[in-house]
């Protein structure tokens, strides 16, 4: 039923924070102190979120529902009311409109369909609080290599120079899109080459060694914890996939009848739908799980509230409370594992890197499938999962030779 004025002046504070709803996810938040908030309750991405759209009486009931319409105009072309209102602020805080933050945030405002929300939204924090606040009003045009080398010198001085990196490589993105678009003649970070020091190539620490992957998988599987934190630690290195992609995985996306988990391709590095074959030993915890969580939305949710994923840092942090240090194992680690011994027995290349959803870079074979060496991707994970088993329930061998390898006739 529609709201009316008359029944939200008459709205009275409780002890605790009540709706009256307006429909369509427009609704008056009645605060215990009095207060009445308006908000739009929506989903962008697989994301639930809430748009502000002001106070009661300040903003009546007329213009709360036309900011509503907008919001809901926003969400038809496939821009986050949230993230259009704050890029529109800083837009007005920009003091020209050929500056070098209203020309960033008209790219990134061009661009974030295209990528992921987190992705997306790093670019944009990294450039609000590393860039615009020295370079931000002037006008692109006139911004010189000193000048912005200036800026990631500071970012280097705080000892974060893979920030100072990828904060460079925006820069550089802006700059090319304001010489696309007639509001710049040239890209100065291209004159900084070598100006700031390179970076070590990290990789994520991983255990490879039977063995040790056996004592691992072992702690794992004695983890006193969170139940759902011990059923994300003992299904992790069955799926490999990466841990974002692990702990955002929704019920909806898993057919446990078919042994199937189709990712969304927004939820993807590469943006294509990705399949990740179930074996029959991640069947079992997803069934076990299901009992648990399965009445919700995510198959892993966080322990404040199961309306969000579970934390980005709960896996790691129960790596660290096993043992396990940042030089030994990380939650991106199972993939590195997976793909090393794979690898070693004999598996198919190119189903171990369509399994671990990395894109297909080389034009010449094609676009990237996310069906391709399904049947051998099947026979694989079911294989690995049956490895994984054998090593945990006793010591293997430390050489190599003996590590089980895949038969010719598979």
């Amino acid at each position: 039923m529609s709201l009316t004025d008359t029944a939200i002046r008459k709205a009275k504070p409780r002890a605790k924070p009540w709706k009256l709803t307006d429909g369509g996810g427009l609704y008056v938040h009645v605060m215990p102190n009095g207060s009445k908030l308006w908000r739009y309750k929506y989903r962008f991405r697989g994301g639930e979120n809430t748009h502000s759209l002001g106070a009661y009486p300040a903003v009546g009931l007329k213009r709360a529902r036309e900011g509503h319409a907008e919001a809901r105009r926003l969400l038809a072309e496939g821009i986050d009311p949230n993230a259009h209102r704050t890029l529109a602020k800083a837009s007005v805080a920009a003091s020209t409109e050929n500056s070098f933050q209203s020309v960033a945030i008209e790219w990134l405002a061009k661009f974030r369909p295209t990528w992921t929300s987190g992705h997306a939204d790093k670019i944009q924090r990294r450039l609000e609080r590393d860039v615009f606040p020295w370079i931000g009003t002037r006008p692109i045009a006139e911004i010189t290599a000193p000048e912005l080398l200036t800026v990631l010198q500071r970012i280097e001085g705080r000892g974060r120079l893979e920030t100072a990196h990828r904060a460079g490589q925006n820069c550089a993105q802006v700059f090319r899109y304001a010489i696309s678009t007639g509001r710049a003649e040239r890209n100065p970070v291209a004159d900084l080459r070598g100006a700031i020091p390179p970076t070590r190539q990290k990789h994520h620490a991983s255990i490879t060694d039977p063995r040790e992957i056996g004592a691992l998988l072992r702690d794992l599987h004695a983890y006193k914890g969170s139940f759902i934190t011990a059923c994300a630690l003992q299904i992790a290195p069955l799926l490999f996939v990466r841990p974002g992609e692990l702990r955002h995985a929704e019920w909806s996306e898993v057919n446990l009848d078919t042994a199937e988990w189709r990712i969304p391709a927004e939820k993807m590095k590469a943006r294509a739908l990705h399949i990740v074959p179930l074996s029959t030993q991640a069947i079992e915890i997803l069934r076990e799980l299901s009992a648990f969580t399965g009445t919700g939305r995510y198959v892993f949710p966080g322990v404040r509230s199961h309306q969000r994923p579970m934390s980005e840092n709960t896996v790691l942090a129960a790596l660290r409370r096993m043992g396990y240090t940042s030089e030994q194992m990380t939650g991106h680690g199972f993939r590195s594992m997976a793909s090393t011994l794979l690898n070693e027995q004999g598996w198919h290349r190119d189903a171990i890197e369509r399994q671990l959803a990395h894109s297909e870079r080389d034009k010449v074979r094609g676009a990237y499938n996310y069906a391709e060496h399904l049947p051998e991707r099947r026979k694989m994970m079911q294989a690995w999962a049956d490895y994984l088993d054998q090593l945990r329930s006793k010591m293997p061998e430390a050489s190599s030779d003996d590590r089980p390898r895949r038969s010719p006739n598979d």
